[in-house]
């Protein structure tokens, strides 16, 4: 497919069309699928970030969480009214335990203010300690180190400067895991594999490829979004050689015709199966712009009235020619360059995708986000 094919324009600011090629694409079988059993687990805690200068939250819960971490460090806090919050924040630290992670090993974690502070710019996590789901009480993780924004706030003089998110920050390999998340992914005979994507052909030919190169039944598709795979006995005694070589294998995968549209953005991403069927298709804009011209109604002299200030309304209509042309196409380059030739903005072309649904023109499914 040609560059020149390529569905691009600009539309306020940023706008793309993404094109995709309509044969099917062989893609590995670890690309496609997950091993059921081998899953992350998401962790949550609540701590506390100090150091920062000003910025953190005004707020009496933040004043009763520095009490509470004082305590746990021994020192006593007899007055609330001796703590000031504003250079501390509470936070909720999230993290994710990967699947066969060990004890020792270090993940990153992810702080948001809970409250209102302003930044988290130079501030440090204290200790805090992360849970599973459910109220899982039991700590598989500690987190512990300084915040990177990525970013700041400015502000003097009344004028202000923001950069990216300050009140969200990341601390890379910020927290050690204590206790590893059991994970069982085969009871030594068998083991699913689960497709991302679930579907009936792409199921289908990840049960071919696997017997084919190991032997017939050996992988069985249940249904369009699992494979079980029968681990062979001479296999039995080394599963991570034989998932490996299993993940490795080449597989064609199948999706269905899609047209993605985010219309917040103006972005527009084409599936390599669409398909128009031929049709006509005129598009012309109506822009209605209605501007307020100040009218003042001075009284006549020494009449004794008062001056009378409105606003009249200014209407101006403007309608673009529109002519009738051909359109359709069997492949994503064929429809970039049919729809190419209307010369419409991408917002202009999300409601000509709308109207070719509406008239069968369009074989795909039409998705908004």
């Amino acid at each position: 497919m040609h560059a020149s094919k390529h569905l691009k324009w600009a539309c306020f600011g940023v706008a793309a069309a993404m094109l995709f090629s309509g044969a099917a694409v062989a893609a590995r079988i670890k690309d496609l699928c997950e091993i059921q059993g081998a899953r992350g687990n998401m962790l949550i805690g609540t701590g506390i970030v100090v150091g920062l200068a000003g910025t953190g939250d005004k707020n009496p819960a933040a004043v009763i969480a520095q009490q509470r971490v004082l305590e746990r460090l021994g020192i006593a806090v007899d007055d609330l009214r001796e703590l000031k919050s504003d250079n501390a924040a509470v936070v909720t630290v999230t993290a994710e335990l990967p699947a066969f992670a060990k004890e020792g090993t270090r993940i990153d974690v992810i702080v948001d203010s809970l409250y209102n502070c302003k930044s988290l710019e130079g501030g440090t996590l204290l200790e805090t300690h992360l849970g599973g789901p459910g109220g899982d009480e039991t700590v598989y993780a500690v987190a512990q180190g300084p915040l990177s924004i990525g970013g700041f706030n400015a502000a003097a003089g009344g004028a202000s400067i923001r950069k990216n998110h300050a009140t969200a920050a990341r601390i890379p390999m910020g927290a050690y895991i204590e206790r590893e998340a059991p994970s069982t992914i085969t009871d030594g005979e068998r083991m699913m594999l689960l497709l991302k994507r679930p579907d009936f052909a792409t199921a289908n030919n990840i049960q071919e490829a696997i017997n084919s190169k190991l032997e017939p039944g050996t992988a069985s598709a249940y249904g369009a979004g699992s494979v079980n795979v029968i681990i062979p006995e001479e296999w039995r005694g080394d599963l991570v050689s034989f998932i490996a070589s299993i993940q490795a294998i080449d597989v064609a995968s199948d999706v269905e015709s899609r047209v993605i549209i985010n219309e917040r953005t103006g972005t527009i991403i084409v599936g390599g199966q669409v398909m128009i069927k031929p049709c006509q298709i005129a598009h012309g804009n109506l822009t209605i712009k209605i501007s307020p011209i100040p009218l003042v109604s001075q009284p006549p002299p020494l009449s004794g009235g008062e001056t009378v200030a409105a606003m009249v309304p200014r209407l101006n209509v403007t309608e673009e020619e529109a002519f009738l042309m051909p359109v359709q196409g069997t492949s994503a380059g064929e429809v970039a360059e049919a729809l190419n030739k209307l010369k419409v903005t991408p917002r202009d072309m999300i409601s000509i995708f709308q109207a070719l649904r509406e008239a069968g023109a369009l074989e795909a499914n039409l998705e908004i986000m």
